[in-house]
């Protein structure tokens, strides 16, 4: 006699669950947690966490891409983070941080958001066990995300830069075409629409994708990988080696 397998988790909406925070927790502790998770309508440019404002709800992606922000003075956004079903947002909630920093939106859609409020959050990861482990490691792995992502815009070109973009948004999508506009891109890579498109002309004559009317067909990964800058590759790194 086969052993039973177990059932499958889903969201509220009867969705499967993807993300890989809320895959860790317990069989029992999530179907009490499930009913306490709300499914957010998100659009593209949409923003969830605010800058200097208080957090009352993490999200916990289950696809799509979100992008987390700086903003300076002026107005001006760059992202520093990166975020699909491998994470969250709001982490800094769980170093005890009640503000949001920077500005975290959506770039790549696909689908409703899941959020908790954070007072749930809190006493979830307030025990030690296999869901507080799994938010441990990936505030590490996020974290040297940032660093990482730090040097990049730094020392590496834009055409770099926006390989290594377009790799890891092929990467949490889980499929070669993805909705993307130029004027999206430019503000994740701190530069201007005309640079974006210049490079994006680059990359599709070279045969590396395809870009036509906000959607981006990946057509040679390998390709891409090789033009991207070794940040690509250092930061999935990091994020296989703490399991996050």
């Amino acid at each position: 006699m086969g052993t039973a397998r177990a059932p499958q988790r889903l969201l509220p909406d009867g969705t499967p669950v993807r993300n890989r925070l809320l895959t860790a927790l317990p069989n029992e502790l999530y179907a009490s947690v499930a009913k306490e998770i709300r499914m957010t309508p998100v659009s593209v440019g949409d923003t969830l966490l605010e800058h200097g404002e208080t957090i009352g709800h993490v999200y916990f992606p289950n696809s799509g891409v979100y992008s987390v922000t700086n903003e300076m003075r002026d107005g001006s956004l760059v992202e520093v983070a990166t975020v699909g079903f491998e994470g969250m947002l709001g982490i800094n909630v769980f170093l005890g941080d009640m503000m949001g920093t920077g500005r975290s939106l959506l770039q790549v859609p696909d689908g409703a958001l899941p959020k908790l409020a954070v007072s749930r959050f809190l006493k979830l990861t307030a025990d030690p066990g296999p869901f507080r482990n799994a938010v441990s490691r990936y505030a590490q792995a996020n974290m040297l995300q940032l660093m990482q992502g730090t040097a990049c815009n730094a020392l590496h070109d834009l055409e770099q830069r926006c390989c290594r973009w377009l790799l890891q948004t092929h990467d949490k999508v889980g499929g070669d075409e993805f909705l993307l506009k130029h004027e999206f891109l430019a503000i994740m890579l701190g530069t201007t629409r005309p640079w974006v498109t210049k490079v994006m002309g680059a990359l599709q004559k070279s045969g590396m994708i395809s870009s036509r009317y906000g959607r981006i067909i990946v057509l040679d990964r390998k390709k891409l990988e090789r033009t991207s800058c070794e940040c690509y590759d250092v930061i999935a790194a990091h994020f296989k080696r703490l399991g996050a």
